[in-house]
């Protein structure tokens, strides 16, 4: 029996970049076994990237289009792994929507499944701005701060993990929080979970605004100092 591969990935005012993000990836899924799915939520988008979707899955029969009220990218995340652990997954492989990240990769992860549970990209030659690399660095120290462990990329959106092992740690995670890759890294780590990370490319947005400002930014990296804070003390 194949292995049900599931990839996920949120998507919130993709309009120039969801009809060429769902042809890449589908063939991966595919490839992968008739019974995989690419899953993608639309998280309350302004734009058409619902419509495009919509008519999409008339074409891309393994693509699967889920809508919701705006929650953020963390809590997107969330829904979709929980969606996916309800759908009887074999492996979730996380990315984003945006372009950034290159489906050719894939292959290196999905071949090493069965050697580790937990394969995150580490993101190599960044071309997202040096804004978004400071900010990786002060995420990686208030991490090491608060948790005691070093994280190579917290919130890689690159990450192939094996839903069995990913659904006892998603209990730790408050259902709303922002940085819930972040999270997920850190147990990884803290649990002792059979894990490799491997570098990735990291392209520059291929179309579109990115929908996370530098203020907004700082305003939820400060809220997650507390949070982080409170996760400790209730681990």
């Amino acid at each position: 029996m194949s292995d049900r591969l599931f990839i996920v990935m949120p998507a919130f005012n993709e309009e120039e970049n969801i009809e060429k993000t769902i042809k890449q990836w589908h063939s991966v899924v595919k490839k992968v076994s008739l019974d995989s799915r690419l899953v993608i939520i639309n998280d309350g988008s302004t734009d058409n990237t619902f419509v495009i979707m919509q008519d999409l899955s008339n074409l891309y029969s393994q693509l699967i289009v889920v809508t919701k009220p705006n929650s953020g990218h963390g809590a997107t995340l969330l829904y979709a792994y929980n969606y996916c652990i309800n759908e009887n997954s074999d492996y979730i492989f996380q990315t984003d929507s945006d372009g950034q990240t290159s489906p050719e990769e894939f292959w290196n992860f999905w071949e090493k499944r069965n050697e580790y549970d937990f394969l995150i990209g580490c993101r190599k030659k960044r071309q997202d701005g040096i804004d978004r690399k400071i900010i990786s660095l002060v995420l990686k120290l208030l991490i090491y701060i608060v948790f005691w462990v070093n994280v190579k990329d917290p919130n890689t959106p690159f990450r192939l993990m094996k839903t069995e092992k990913l659904k006892p740690i998603l209990k730790f995670i408050p259902p709303d929080f922002f940085l819930s890759n972040v999270l997920i890294s850190i147990f990884v780590i803290k649990r002792k979970e059979k894990s490799l990370w491997l570098p990735v490319s990291f392209k520059p947005r291929q179309g579109g605004t990115n929908s996370m400002r530098l203020q907004k930014i700082v305003k939820v990296g400060a809220m997650a100092i507390k949070d982080f804070y409170l996760i400790r003390l209730n681990e």
